[in-house]
Protein backbone atom coordinates (compact mmCIF):
# COMPACT_ATOMS: atom_id res chain seq x y z
CA UNK A 1 0.00 0.00 0.00
CA UNK A 2 1.68 3.18 -1.22
CA UNK A 3 0.73 6.23 0.85
CA UNK A 4 1.25 9.93 0.17
CA UNK A 5 1.18 12.19 3.25
CA UNK A 6 0.20 15.84 2.72
CA UNK A 7 0.99 17.83 5.88
CA UNK A 8 2.62 21.26 6.28
CA UNK A 9 3.57 20.98 9.97
CA UNK A 10 6.70 18.89 10.50
CA UNK A 11 5.83 17.65 14.03
CA UNK A 12 2.38 16.59 12.80
CA UNK A 13 3.92 14.90 9.75
CA UNK A 14 6.39 13.01 11.93
CA UNK A 15 3.61 11.90 14.27
CA UNK A 16 1.42 10.73 11.38
CA UNK A 17 4.32 8.82 9.82
CA UNK A 18 4.94 7.11 13.15
CA UNK A 19 1.24 6.25 13.59
CA UNK A 20 1.09 4.91 10.05
CA UNK A 21 4.04 2.60 10.72
CA UNK A 22 2.41 1.36 13.94
CA UNK A 23 -1.05 0.77 12.48
CA UNK A 24 -0.07 -0.40 8.99
CA UNK A 25 3.37 -2.06 8.88
CA UNK A 26 2.73 -2.95 5.22
CA UNK A 27 2.32 0.72 4.25
CA UNK A 28 5.00 2.36 2.12
CA UNK A 29 5.15 6.10 2.83
CA UNK A 30 6.31 7.22 -0.61
CA UNK A 31 6.50 10.97 0.07
CA UNK A 32 5.54 13.84 2.35
CA UNK A 33 4.45 17.08 0.67
CA UNK A 34 3.80 20.34 2.51
CA UNK A 35 1.97 22.62 0.07
CA UNK A 36 -0.70 22.59 -2.62
CA UNK A 37 1.94 23.29 -5.27
CA UNK A 38 4.30 20.54 -4.07
CA UNK A 39 1.47 18.01 -3.98
CA UNK A 40 0.27 18.87 -7.48
CA UNK A 41 3.83 18.61 -8.81
CA UNK A 42 4.39 15.28 -7.06
CA UNK A 43 1.17 13.77 -8.42
CA UNK A 44 1.93 14.96 -11.93
CA UNK A 45 5.42 13.47 -11.80
CA UNK A 46 4.81 10.21 -9.94
CA UNK A 47 1.15 9.39 -10.53
CA UNK A 48 -1.30 8.44 -7.83
CA UNK A 49 -0.55 6.38 -4.72
CA UNK A 50 -2.97 3.84 -3.29
CA UNK A 51 -4.04 6.19 -0.50
CA UNK A 52 -3.55 9.83 0.48
CA UNK A 53 -3.46 11.16 4.05
CA UNK A 54 -4.18 14.87 3.67
CA UNK A 55 -4.30 17.87 5.96
CA UNK A 56 -6.77 20.55 4.83
CA UNK A 57 -4.98 23.78 5.79
CA UNK A 58 -1.64 23.93 3.97
CA UNK A 59 1.01 26.65 3.75
CA UNK A 60 -0.22 28.02 0.42
CA UNK A 61 -3.97 27.41 0.69
CA UNK A 62 -6.66 24.80 1.24
CA UNK A 63 -5.99 21.29 -0.03
CA UNK A 64 -9.15 21.39 -2.18
CA UNK A 65 -7.17 23.48 -4.68
CA UNK A 66 -5.25 20.29 -5.46
CA UNK A 67 -8.42 18.64 -6.77
CA UNK A 68 -9.14 21.71 -8.91
CA UNK A 69 -5.70 21.52 -10.51
CA UNK A 70 -4.98 17.84 -11.05
CA UNK A 71 -7.19 14.78 -11.41
CA UNK A 72 -7.17 12.73 -8.22
CA UNK A 73 -8.99 9.41 -8.04
CA UNK A 74 -7.12 7.86 -5.11
CA UNK A 75 -9.09 7.60 -1.84
CA UNK A 76 -8.27 10.27 0.74
CA UNK A 77 -8.30 10.28 4.54
CA UNK A 78 -8.49 13.91 5.63
CA UNK A 79 -6.86 15.05 8.87
CA UNK A 80 -7.65 18.50 10.24
CA UNK A 81 -8.29 20.55 13.35
CA UNK A 82 -11.43 22.00 11.77
CA UNK A 83 -14.81 20.30 11.40
CA UNK A 84 -16.42 22.81 9.00
CA UNK A 85 -14.94 21.21 5.87
CA UNK A 86 -16.52 17.77 6.30
CA UNK A 87 -19.21 18.23 3.64
CA UNK A 88 -16.71 19.63 1.15
CA UNK A 89 -14.31 16.76 1.86
CA UNK A 90 -16.92 14.12 1.10
CA UNK A 91 -17.68 15.76 -2.22
CA UNK A 92 -14.19 14.79 -3.35
CA UNK A 93 -12.49 11.44 -2.63
CA UNK A 94 -12.83 11.23 1.13
CA UNK A 95 -13.33 7.92 2.88
CA UNK A 96 -12.82 9.41 6.35
CA UNK A 97 -12.44 12.76 8.10
CA UNK A 98 -10.27 12.69 11.22
CA UNK A 99 -10.16 15.60 13.66
CA UNK A 100 -6.77 16.34 15.18
CA UNK A 101 -5.18 15.26 17.36
CA UNK A 102 -5.31 11.95 15.49
CA UNK A 103 -4.77 8.92 17.68
CA UNK A 104 -3.66 5.40 16.83
CA UNK A 105 -7.16 3.93 17.15
CA UNK A 106 -8.68 6.65 14.95
CA UNK A 107 -6.17 6.01 12.18
CA UNK A 108 -6.51 2.23 12.50
CA UNK A 109 -10.28 2.42 11.98
CA UNK A 110 -9.85 4.70 8.96
CA UNK A 111 -7.31 2.31 7.43
CA UNK A 112 -9.61 -0.64 8.12
CA UNK A 113 -12.31 1.21 6.19
CA UNK A 114 -9.88 1.76 3.31
CA UNK A 115 -8.95 -1.94 3.23
CA UNK A 116 -12.60 -3.01 3.28
CA UNK A 117 -13.39 -0.74 0.34
CA UNK A 118 -10.23 -1.82 -1.47
CA UNK A 119 -11.11 -5.50 -1.15
CA UNK A 120 -14.79 -5.12 -2.01
CA UNK A 121 -14.12 -3.10 -5.13
CA UNK A 122 -11.50 -5.35 -6.68
CA UNK A 123 -8.34 -3.56 -5.63
CA UNK A 124 -8.60 -0.78 -8.20
CA UNK A 125 -9.33 2.90 -8.70
CA UNK A 126 -12.20 2.00 -11.03
CA UNK A 127 -13.82 0.17 -8.14
CA UNK A 128 -13.33 3.13 -5.86
CA UNK A 129 -14.93 5.46 -8.41
CA UNK A 130 -17.86 3.04 -8.51
CA UNK A 131 -18.17 3.38 -4.73
CA UNK A 132 -18.25 7.18 -5.02
CA UNK A 133 -21.01 6.89 -7.60
CA UNK A 134 -22.97 4.71 -5.19
CA UNK A 135 -22.59 7.34 -2.48
CA UNK A 136 -23.81 10.12 -4.77
CA UNK A 137 -26.68 7.96 -5.98
CA UNK A 138 -27.89 7.61 -2.39
CA UNK A 139 -29.57 11.03 -2.64
CA UNK A 140 -32.60 11.77 -4.78
CA UNK A 141 -32.11 13.71 -7.97
CA UNK A 142 -35.83 14.06 -8.80
CA UNK A 143 -39.29 13.79 -7.25
CA UNK A 144 -42.21 12.30 -9.18
CA UNK A 145 -45.28 14.22 -8.02
CA UNK A 146 -48.91 13.19 -8.52
CA UNK A 147 -51.19 16.11 -9.37
CA UNK A 148 -54.73 14.86 -9.75
CA UNK A 149 -54.62 12.38 -12.62
CA UNK A 150 -51.29 13.77 -13.88
CA UNK A 151 -47.68 13.26 -12.85
CA UNK A 152 -44.90 15.83 -12.83
CA UNK A 153 -41.17 15.18 -12.43
CA UNK A 154 -39.29 17.89 -10.53
CA UNK A 155 -35.49 18.01 -10.36
CA UNK A 156 -34.00 18.76 -6.94
CA UNK A 157 -32.22 21.68 -8.62
CA UNK A 158 -35.66 23.21 -9.25
CA UNK A 159 -36.57 23.12 -5.56
CA UNK A 160 -36.41 26.42 -3.70
CA UNK A 161 -37.49 25.08 -0.32
CA UNK A 162 -39.62 22.40 1.32
CA UNK A 163 -41.85 23.24 4.26
CA UNK A 164 -44.43 21.73 6.58
CA UNK A 165 -47.75 23.35 7.42
CA UNK A 166 -50.66 21.95 9.43
CA UNK A 167 -49.21 18.45 9.29
CA UNK A 168 -48.63 18.48 5.53
CA UNK A 169 -45.36 18.84 3.61
CA UNK A 170 -45.00 20.93 0.46
CA UNK A 171 -42.31 21.44 -2.16
CA UNK A 172 -41.92 24.98 -3.51
CA UNK A 173 -40.19 25.13 -6.89
CA UNK A 174 -38.31 27.97 -8.56
CA UNK A 175 -41.39 28.80 -10.67
CA UNK A 176 -43.36 29.65 -7.55
CA UNK A 177 -45.48 26.49 -7.59
CA UNK A 178 -46.17 24.42 -4.48
CA UNK A 179 -46.71 20.66 -4.58
CA UNK A 180 -47.75 18.31 -1.79
CA UNK A 181 -45.34 15.54 -0.82
CA UNK A 182 -46.24 12.19 0.70
CA UNK A 183 -43.29 12.23 3.10
CA UNK A 184 -42.58 13.78 6.47
CA UNK A 185 -40.06 16.62 6.50
CA UNK A 186 -37.66 14.43 8.50
CA UNK A 187 -37.81 11.76 5.79
CA UNK A 188 -37.38 14.27 2.95
CA UNK A 189 -34.28 15.64 4.66
CA UNK A 190 -32.67 12.18 4.55
CA UNK A 191 -33.38 11.91 0.81
CA UNK A 192 -31.59 15.15 -0.13
CA UNK A 193 -27.90 15.97 -0.36
CA UNK A 194 -26.90 17.98 2.76
CA UNK A 195 -24.44 19.92 0.62
CA UNK A 196 -27.43 21.50 -1.16
CA UNK A 197 -30.21 21.53 1.45
CA UNK A 198 -30.24 22.74 5.05
CA UNK A 199 -32.91 22.33 7.75
CA UNK A 200 -33.05 25.90 9.08
CA UNK A 201 -35.81 25.18 11.62
CA UNK A 202 -38.43 22.55 12.44
CA UNK A 203 -40.61 23.50 9.49
CA UNK A 204 -38.32 24.45 6.60
CA UNK A 205 -35.63 22.82 4.48
CA UNK A 206 -33.99 25.27 2.08
CA UNK A 207 -31.83 24.99 -1.05
CA UNK A 208 -28.55 26.87 -0.87
CA UNK A 209 -29.19 28.72 -4.16
CA UNK A 210 -32.47 30.14 -2.83
CA UNK A 211 -30.71 32.21 -0.16
CA UNK A 212 -29.89 35.76 -1.30
CA UNK A 213 -28.69 37.13 2.03
CA UNK A 214 -29.18 36.87 5.77
CA UNK A 215 -29.65 39.48 8.47
CA UNK A 216 -29.44 39.39 12.25
CA UNK A 217 -32.79 38.67 13.88
CA UNK A 218 -34.12 38.59 17.42
CA UNK A 219 -32.86 36.06 19.99
CA UNK A 220 -29.57 35.49 18.11
CA UNK A 221 -31.38 34.05 15.09
CA UNK A 222 -31.01 34.84 11.38
CA UNK A 223 -33.67 36.06 8.96
CA UNK A 224 -33.08 34.75 5.45
CA UNK A 225 -33.95 36.74 2.37
CA UNK A 226 -35.13 34.11 -0.07
CA UNK A 227 -35.32 34.79 -3.80
CA UNK A 228 -38.70 36.20 -4.86
CA UNK A 229 -40.16 35.69 -1.38
CA UNK A 230 -41.19 38.12 1.34
CA UNK A 231 -39.40 37.77 4.70
CA UNK A 232 -41.43 35.58 7.03
CA UNK A 233 -41.04 33.49 10.15
CA UNK A 234 -40.64 30.32 8.08
CA UNK A 235 -37.30 31.64 6.80
CA UNK A 236 -35.79 32.29 10.23
CA UNK A 237 -32.83 30.11 11.19
CA UNK A 238 -33.23 28.69 14.70
CA UNK A 239 -30.68 29.96 17.20
CA UNK A 240 -29.13 26.54 17.81
CA UNK A 241 -28.66 26.02 14.05
CA UNK A 242 -27.07 29.40 13.26
CA UNK A 243 -23.38 28.38 13.70
CA UNK A 244 -23.77 25.29 11.51
CA UNK A 245 -25.77 27.24 8.95
CA UNK A 246 -23.02 29.87 8.66
CA UNK A 247 -20.43 27.15 8.09
CA UNK A 248 -22.70 25.56 5.47
CA UNK A 249 -22.98 28.87 3.61
CA UNK A 250 -19.23 29.51 3.83
CA UNK A 251 -17.96 26.29 2.22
Amino acid sequence: MKVLLVEDEKPAAQKMARLLKQTAPDADLVAITETVEDTVNWLQEHGEPDLILMDIHLDDGLCFEIFDTVKVTAPVIFTTAYDEYAIRAFKVNSIDYLLKPVGEEMLRKALDKYRAIHEKYHYGQAGYRHLLQEFSAAYKSRFLLKIGSRYKSVSVNQIKYIFSSDGNVFLQNTDGQAFALEFSLDHVQKLLDPADFFRINRNCLIHIDAVEEMVAYSSSRLQLHVKEEKPQEMFVVSRDRVPEFKRWMDR
